[in-house]
């Protein structure tokens, strides 16, 4: 894992929340007021790394033995939440922790947009808490796709869509979401976005207009047969008629046949 902790970090696109809230039945609203509330509706922080916070007391549960007692005594763990003050800057405190074990650290910092628990990067839709850090690193977009799949399977959606807004509270941040006052200012950041036009859709490209498939003339049946004009002529080049060249070799015909017959002993 690079320590730095730096991808491309992409901004979230409009289209993006209400394509990622139809997964689950929701509106750009919903999605707007759960990342006021998360992470003040940024993924990365001003060195283009994930937002994050980093939790001692996951950390904790997360080690055993001589590990454990490294990180309390380093003072990057401790059994309870709320025992110390956390810092504003988290990543010190993780790039510590990954030097004691690594997939432990990981798996005790809240990722991205939406806060997304490493310990919970299966119900994110990855396979390691090392892809998933990989995948906040890289996209704002990919930041809520896995609170998207966590709301999802946690049954959480349905809570989301009826606005039970202490109801998802309490799934998404735990039975102490009160201290914090996450329901209300969910309800609160909900009812300022929903006096917000939505995003319009994207309007949907125009079929070209059909290319025209010449015609082949079609023949004029009242109209005389005769030579066809030249091309960029304008009408009908004149000829003679039929009648004139039956009068014109008719008698030249007969006269070269007497004179066969003259000839003939």
């Amino acid at each position: 894992m690079d320590m730095m902790f730096k991808g491309a970090a992409r901004r979230l696109d409009d289209l993006d929340l209400p394509k990622l809230g139809a997964r689950i039945g929701v509106g750009e609203d919903e999605i707007h007021a759960f990342l006021d509330v998360e992470t003040s509706g940024h993924g990365f922080d001003a060195h283009g790394r994930p937002v994050i916070l980093f939790e001692p007391h996951v950390f904790f549960r997360n080690l055993s033995g001589a590990k454990r007692a490294q990180a309390v005594a380093a003072g990057l763990a401790y059994a309870r939440w709320g025992e110390k003050p956390y810092p504003r800057d988290s990543y010190p405190r993780l790039k510590a922790a990954c030097a004691i074990d690594e997939t432990a650290a990981l798996r005790s910092a809240s990722w991205g947009l939406g806060q997304v628990l490493g310990e919970n990067f299966k119900a994110a839709g990855f396979l390691t808490v090392q892809a998933m850090v990989d995948a906040m690193m890289e996209d704002e977009a990919l930041q809520l796709a896995a609170a998207v799949n966590f709301i999802a399977a946690n049954r959480l959606d349905g809570k989301l869509r009826n606005h039970d807004w202490a109801g998802f509270a309490k799934g998404y941040n735990g039975a102490s979401y009160r201290k914090n006052a996450y329901d209300i200012r969910l309800a609160e950041a909900f009812r300022k976005w929903s006096g917000v036009k939505d995003t319009p859709a994207a309007a949907p490209a125009q079929p070209p207009a059909p290319v025209p498939i010449p015609q082949a003339p079609q023949p004029d049946i009242l109209a005389p047969s005769g030579p066809k004009h030249e091309p960029g002529e304008a009408g009908v080049r004149p000829g003679p008629l039929p009648g004139f060249w039956a009068a014109v070799l008719a008698p030249l015909v007969a006269a070269i046949l007497s004179l066969f017959r003259k000839v003939k002993p």
